[in-house]
């Protein structure tokens, strides 16, 4: 169904998650509840389930680089957020697209591991090149790591990983605790002149698939509002 031309539009550029809990599932339902349009890019097709990925299939970037002209042509996007883009060749089929359109509000949620542990980026492949493009990037505490090679455990570790990556690629940078092991869910955003220490009673035995995908869609939903 189109967007109505009173609907703002936002597109996510992710994986297809077979369960319906995370990927373009995820991303495609958290925007609907926030009465966004949401249009989709698959970057690949997963077998999995909230235990495990059983097999991952990547869209030919040709593919990928086709769907982004499509929806760009015909819709008013607003917003984009990137989840698993998997491969190099998918990257700088994203990379190549979203430059010629900096007006959008980019949000990447650099998706390397699955919540099972796969890896859902090839170890050949970097988003770095999206970084700075985009408004936010969203990494959990081993993402961050990886990005600000360095460790990241504790809070202040949080703060100078988010540092180091904003210095790094300009971008603002919202560290995920959801991981950390404290009494309360602790996030860590800094955008080069403000920072905040986000905290929330954190809510125990409950550990759902997608948490981060709907995270990200979420903010991506109220920026193209």
């Amino acid at each position: 169904m189109a967007a109505r031309p009173s609907q703002p539009a936002a597109l996510t550029i992710a994986g297809s998650d077979s369960s319906g809990g995370a990927g373009l599932q995820a991303d495609l339902r958290t925007l609907a509840r926030l009465g966004v349009h949401g249009a989709s890019v698959v970057t690949c097709v997963t077998a999995q389930n909230p235990g495990a990925v059983t097999a991952i299939h990547p869209t030919p970037a040709k593919v990928v680089a086709a769907q982004l002209d499509s929806v760009f042509g015909s819709l008013p996007i607003r917003a984009v957020k990137t989840g698993m883009l998997y491969s190099r060749a998918i990257i700088d089929a994203v990379a190549e697209r979203l430059a010629k359109r900096q007006r959008l509000s980019l949000v990447v949620d650099p998706v390397m591991l699955s919540s099972s542990g796969t890896p859902l980026l090839k170890p050949s492949a970097a988003t770095n090149r999206l970084f700075p493009l985009a408004k936010l990037v969203t990494p959990n505490l081993d993402e961050a790591a990886a990005l600000a090679k360095r460790r990241v455990r504790e809070p202040e570790e949080m703060r100078d990983a988010a540092r180091a990556i904003h210095e790094q690629f300009g971008c603002a940078v919202l560290v995920k605790g959801e991981h950390m092991k404290t009494t309360e869910a602790i996030d860590l955003f800094y955008d080069g002149s403000e920072e905040f220490l986000l905290s929330a009673p954190r809510v125990r035995g409950v550990s759902p698939p997608g948490t981060g995908c709907t995270y990200s869609a979420a903010i991506t939903a109220f920026l193209a509002k």
